[in-house]
């Protein structure tokens, strides 16, 4: 299966935030804390460069603890700062502009020693769609200013937010990649609600859902589905998931879609517990 997502406004974005660099002195790139490489767009490091940038992994309540900790020492050790976040609840959120303050610390002293007057620091967010970008935007401003939607794709314009004195915010559209060439890179994307489920098939998120259950969190699967044991196949666990949810149709066939709507629905609302579905020892 290849999934592709790729609307005008995307492309668009990339032009625009090109475009906007010259202005910004930092970059807050964010991430699922569930898929913190395969939520990380490629084109972020071609299109920013050099700046400087915190990698903020958003959703940290919903990811597995203990490796959301790997992820964070595997980008410091990639020399960029990172910082686990949930923009929901405002947890993490008072060190983002200390650790901007520290980035960007010789910058200030140079710009000061010149006569340039103080003004506050000025950052762009970037992040792939549904990652939590609006959110994170009102949390910081206090206010509801940005747009904010469960589907991606719901900010379409960039615009310039105040957070207090000491930080101005250019958001963004949430920019996806014309094509994923490694096809557990857009599973995981589908199954954390990146992507429109609209252009997906959904069963085979599903299965690789159950199946990545399976091999890292079987004792997870086995409370949430009520299994003695785990069954010898995928299609049986499905069988069984349909039985116990009443996902059935006229005469007692099993509604698969219901099935994969319950399975899709549980993993992303956090009901096998807190999941993390890569780990930093996999990627390099």
């Amino acid at each position: 299966m290849t999934i592709q997502w790729f609307p005008g406004h995307m492309a668009k974005a990339r032009r625009e935030v090109t475009e906007k660099l010259k202005l910004i002195d930092i970059i807050f790139e964010l991430v699922d804390a569930r898929i913190p490489y395969s939520s990380r767009n490629p084109m972020i490091d071609e299109i920013i460069q050099h700046k400087p940038r915190i990698i903020l992994l958003n959703k940290a309540d919903i990811a597995d603890r203990e490796y959301t900790k790997q992820w964070i020492e595997y980008f410091n050790h990639q020399g960029m700062k990172a910082l686990a976040i949930n923009s929901q609840t405002g947890t993490g959120l008072k060190e983002i502009v200390n650790a901007a303050k520290e980035l960007l610390n010789e910058k200030f002293a140079r710009l000061k020693a010149k006569g340039v007057k103080p003004r506050p620091i000025r950052a762009m967010i970037v992040g792939i769609p549904n990652v939590g970008k609006s959110t994170l935007i009102n949390r910081l401003a206090n206010k509801n200013i940005a747009k904010t939607g469960n589907t991606p794709g719901v900010t379409k314009a960039q615009q310039w937010i105040k957070v207090g004195k000491e930080l101005e915010l250019l958001d963004t559209p949430g920019i996806l990649w014309p094509k994923f060439e490694e096809e557990e890179v857009g599973l995981k994307l589908a199954l954390t609600g990146a992507i429109k489920d609209t252009i997906l098939n959904l069963q085979d998120v599903a299965l690789y859902g159950l199946t990545f259950l399976e091999r890292e969190y079987p004792e997870r699967l086995k409370k949430r589905y009520q299994l003695q044991e785990n069954p010898t196949s995928i299609s049986m666990l499905y069988d069984h998931i349909g039985l116990l949810r009443g996902c059935l149709m006229a005469g007692g066939e099993i509604n698969y879609d219901k099935v994969t709507e319950h399975i899709i629905k549980d993993i992303r609302g956090g009901k096998l517990g807190t999941l993390t579905f890569e780990k930093p020892k996999n990627v390099d």
